[in-house]
């Protein structure tokens, strides 16, 4: 099954699909319209970010003070765990929509790279989910536990 944002369709080349070069209708939406159950669409949400990165092998103590750099400069930074060729961060994220929360996302390592120090290495995974959805996991026993400790932690 094939979700589908609200206002867009599922159709690919059948009825009601639009031919190379149609223009769509677009329509405003008035000040203060509200998604079901009332919530605004431009109203911040918190998504949790997992970004994964991998690359070259580097001394895995410059791996951690680059970390912890990154960490002391954002301090929303949740957790970081780091391996000689690998590390990943979570992190909580408050943006209107999940373009917006990835969009952020896959800035950080490049847009900080030179300020903390980071290694060179290419983002190889990212995963953005809403609250209800992370909460969701944590209480069917999936995603990272509740106690894992905050901070910079080698794999």
């Amino acid at each position: 099954m094939r979700r589908v944002r609200p206002g867009t369709t599922a159709s690919r080349g059948g009825p009601g699909s639009r031919a190379s070069g149609d223009e769509r209708a677009l329509t405003s939406v008035a000040a203060g319209d509200r998604f079901p159950g009332g919530a605004s669409r431009d109203l911040p949400r918190l998504w949790h970010v997992t970004l994964s990165v991998s690359g070259e092998s580097a001394p895995v103590a410059e791996v951690r003070r680059a970390l912890e750099q990154l960490a002391h400069d954002h301090p929303f930074l949740l957790t970081s765990r780091y391996a000689e060729d690998h590390a990943e961060i979570r992190y909580w994220e408050e943006a209107r929509d999940l373009h917006d929360a990835a969009a952020v996302a896959l800035r950080l390592w490049g847009e900080h790279r030179q300020t903390a120090g980071l290694p060179p290495w290419e983002i190889v995974g990212l995963e953005v989910i809403d609250r209800p959805t992370y909460h969701q996991r944590v209480a069917a026993g999936y995603g990272p536990a509740l106690a894992t400790p905050v901070g910079v932690h080698p794999f």
